[in-house]
């Protein structure tokens, strides 16, 4: 029995190792890599905290290096989703009761697994396995990751001493349950930390979760489950599964103890989960909680007042950091007419310099895109470009998947602000661009705000603190994430919550206090010390 009051520090943010040459990290980080690929991982589910393997043995290949095979996943099927629920719900009942200070502790010894003895196969099996450079597999697959954690542990305790007033003869309190039945956490391919906090964070509040990560992202997946049960987590409170999605939303749709599904996707995926949800409403035991991040279309608006060299940087490195492959990467660029050649000079002459590969190379800033579906998807848009007299190629343009799916990185200069490539979210390393009017802004931002149907992350550049001020006002519900002369992509946990609405989700913000809410469910208790013994109110008296 607990009998105090815990209180956990606010967190900083994990520090960001640098990989320079000749340093320690470096060097074990290179040998690190050397293992994972000298070896071919056999890689189980973990359901009721058993190891199951099916014999449905699927290769596992860097999107770079198609040749070379890290290991094997075991694909499971229906019988093994619906295992994945009973264990969940079985562990249920003592993983609610277990005093939060021990269920907190899980996961603070997981981020130090994580940042510590750990650091480098989070890194290695999230570059191997979705292909990306060290800088961006160090800032998600360890430090984001490991701020998710220590981040919602504060949060949560936070949160838990929120208490109402008592007032005199009365005790008022409330209680923070978890919700009644299961979570269901889909994770997508792109960053190993996303796959990590959509089931923990439902976990840390006292929920059990069916956890179903992206194919192509099993690799890292397996890697962060094995630290998790290292650092104690219960059997049955994660069930990872690698079944079919589709088969994985029927099933737990249609069950009776669905309490909740949390989900990064495509828009497509959410609504049709959605609709499936609102169809089988009648059978839940409660109203689910549905909370998704799903797509963007995100946009840098530079106004005639920008610093040119600030601009050209930042869509660099917005526009084509992890090959475009983020929800929140810039994908369409409006360029004032007083700077759109400068800016697409120096931009074009950057472009030139991005050194394309295999992540084993550190000096490689572009990888390959993560599998041959997206591959063609993304050569597809440019290929209408080029084929098409509204657009024009001014750099890259140049796909090969013989070896891996690489596709340079490319830059569209659109006529049309409406052309396909600056409404529809592509995923890909592709920038395009539209020059306007340097004295029409407020015009542009009318247009920025109505040509896409997301509403997740997007930028203004602007020295002028009236344009700045104007766009913020204007663009008010264009992007969930905001920001200003800045890049609109790294969000950082504590300090940016990250989500965005329209198209883009329900913007429960990942990474703040907001998301743990979700996965809460408020008992109110009201205790009387002496209570009433005669009905009767003093009004009722004669006179």
């Amino acid at each position: 029995m607990s009998n105090g009051y815990f209180y956990f520090t606010e967190p900083q943010n994990e520090p960001v190792y640098a990989y320079a040459p000749g340093s320690q990290e470096r060097l074990l980080l290179k040998q690190q890599l050397t293992h994972f690929k000298s070896v071919e991982l056999d890689i189980p589910m973990y359901i009721g905290g058993q190891e199951v393997r099916t014999g449905q043995r699927i290769a596992i290949r860097p999107p770079h290096d198609l040749q070379h095979i890290l290991g094997y996943y075991h694909r499971g099927d229906n019988s093994h989703i619906q295992a994945a629920i009973e264990a969940a719900l079985k562990a249920r009942a003592s993983w609610a009761a277990m005093p939060w200070e021990h269920r907190a502790s899980i996961f603070l010894k997981a981020a130090d697994l994580i940042t510590g003895r750990y650091r480098y196969a989070m890194n290695a099996t999230t570059m191997l396995g979705q292909s990306k450079n060290v800088f961006q597999s160090e800032i998600d697959a360890v430090c984001e990751l490991a701020d998710f954690l220590r981040f919602n542990v504060y949060y949560l305790s936070e949160i838990y001493a929120q208490q109402p007033i008592s007032p005199a003869g009365a005790y008022n309190r409330l209680e923070y349950r978890p919700l009644e039945g299961f979570v269901l956490a889909i994770t997508p391919f792109n960053f190993t930390s996303i796959g990590g906090n959509l089931p923990t964070v439902a976990a840390m509040c006292g929920n059990v979760v069916v956890w179903k990560p992206a194919e192509t992202q099993i690799y890292a997946a397996q890697q962060f489950m094995r630290i998790l049960i290292e650092a104690g987590l219960p059997a049955g409170v994660i069930n990872l599964v690698y079944a079919p999605g589709a088969e994985v939303g029927r099933i737990c749709f249609a069950h009776p103890n669905f309490a909740g599904v949390h989900f990064t996707g495509s828009t497509g995926v959410f609504r049709s989960m959605w609709n499936s949800i609102g169809q089988n409403i009648a059978q839940y035991k409660s109203y689910p909680r549905i909370v998704g991040e799903t797509g963007g279309k995100d946009f840098v608006v530079v106004h005639a007042s920008a610093d040119v060299d600030a601009v050209v940087a930042n869509l660099a490195r917005g526009a084509f950091e992890y090959q475009g492959q983020k929800c929140s990467a810039a994908s369409r660029a409006y360029l004032p007419s007083n700077l759109a050649d400068e800016i697409k000079e120096k931009l074009i002459r950057e472009m030139k310099t991005m050194k394309m590969g295999v992540v084993e190379d550190f000096s490689n800033f572009i990888n390959a895109v993560i599998d041959e579906k997206a591959f063609d998807k993304i050569n597809g848009y440019i290929e209408q470009a080029r084929k098409s007299t509204q657009a024009k190629i001014l750099a890259g343009g140049h796909a090969d998947k013989s070896a891996g799916y690489f596709i340079e990185p490319t830059l569209i200069e659109v006529s049309d602000p409406h052309f396909i490539t600056m409404e529809e979210e592509i995923f890909g390393p592709v920038l395009s661009i539209y020059v306007y009017d340097a004295q029409k802004f407020a015009e542009v931002l009318d247009l920025v705000d109505q040509t896409s149907p997301y509403a997740l992350t997007g930028s203004i550049f602007a020295t002028d603190r009236d344009a700045i001020i104007l766009a913020e006002q204007k663009l008010v519900n264009s992007a969930g994430n905001f920001y200003i002369n800045d890049k609109p992509t790294g969000a950082v946990v504590g300090q940016q919550p990250f989500g965005g609405a329209r198209a883009s989700g329900t913007n429960d913000k990942a990474g703040s206090m907001l998301n743990l809410y979700r996965w809460l469910s408020v008992r109110t208790i009201k205790e009387t010390f002496v209570p009433v013994r005669d009905y009767r109110y003093p009004f009722m008296k004669e006179a």
